[in-house]
């Protein structure tokens, strides 16, 4: 039995929902659009209403598109790049202003907001999965939009994603059984496998050539793991067809450095934090003043009773 729950929000899959997901015509009293930060602390709402977490951490991408993962794989997230910047991600303008708005009310919530330098939000949900599995061993539910963190499902340890494909009021439940449903894979790691050797290309990973999500699948489901894919290819085993194999040999260069990419850290330095859902308020009288001057007060209100009614 597990002694509580891990909310871990993908921070910024979640604000860009509610971004796009909410008018724009929310707007402060002196006309900023807010539409993303009262998107954002609706969702956090009623994740608390809904899921009763013990604990809650808002991850952040203090660097969405990491040195490590480029030096591996120079077209990681390229697309999404600001015209004439080899570092800044391409955010709509309307938006922009938005977050460190987020950042001021998560922090006179109290609600721990993590992030890591030279890391993705995904590193760090990956590293407190990590430390769940070895040390509390809370139940973990990962709020995301991004499929990338399927990888993290795991039955035995309690990690189950929460997909927010159909928003927040009906996440689906991504455990063991949804990716053998709905992928051929019977864990999280052969979702990572598969996922390598698909490719993304909405992440900029060619993934091999010829090979799509099914046969990638078939080849995880056979061999076991990428490891044992390339196994049977450099062995020259008959499971695997001749165009198969050609393939895998011609993506040799990529299939070698995708792994590094494509998996998610789980040694980020995120040191102590104190991510115990807030009983009361961290700066009752600064989230007053934020509430008023960018027009948040129900959806503050929402949170606030969430986060009483919640212990």
């Amino acid at each position: 039995m597990t002694a509580g729950r891990l909310l871990l929000l993908d921070s910024a899959s979640l604000y860009f929902r509610a971004f796009f997901g909410v008018p724009d015509s929310v707007k402060a009293p002196d006309g900023t659009p807010v539409n993303a930060v009262r998107g954002l602390l609706d969702m956090i709402a009623r994740l608390v209403v809904d899921r009763r977490p013990t604990r809650l951490v808002a991850c952040w991408d203090d660097d969405w598109r990491p040195a490590f993962r480029v030096a591996a794989i120079p077209s990681y997230k390229e697309h999404r790049l600001q015209a004439g910047s080899t570092t800044v991600e391409e955010v709509p303008d309307l938006l922009l202003p938005q977050v460190p708005v987020i950042v001021e009310v998560l922090e006179a919530l109290g609600i721990a907001r993590v992030g890591v330098p030279g890391y993705e939000a995904d590193d760090v949900i990956g590293t407190f999965v990590a430390r769940e599995r070895t040390g509390a061993g809370d139940a973990v539910d990962v709020v995301t939009g991004d499929r990338d963190l399927f990888q993290l499902v795991d039955d035995e340890h309690h990690v189950r994603v929460l997909y927010t494909v159909r928003g927040i009021k009906d996440l689906e439940v991504v455990d063991q059984a949804r990716l053998a449903e709905r992928y051929a894979v019977s864990s999280g790691a052969g979702y990572a496998d598969m996922a390598a050797l698909r490719g993304d290309p909405s992440d900029g990973l060619p993934g091999v050539p010829g090979i799509g999500e099914k046969t990638a699948a078939a080849l995880v489901h056979r061999y076991g793991s990428l490891d044992g894919i390339l196994a049977a290819r450099d062995a020259g085993d008959p499971g695997l067809t001749a165009t198969q194999r050609k393939r895998l040999v011609e993506a040799a260069d990529y299939l070698a450095v995708a792994p590094l990419v494509v998996r998610v850290a789980q040694d980020a330095a995120v040191g102590d934090v104190d991510d115990w859902l807030p009983r009361v308020v961290a700066d009752p009288e600064r989230l007053v003043a934020l509430a008023e001057r960018w027009g948040l007060a129900s959806s503050v209100k929402r949170v606030v009773d969430a986060l009483a009614n919640a212990h």
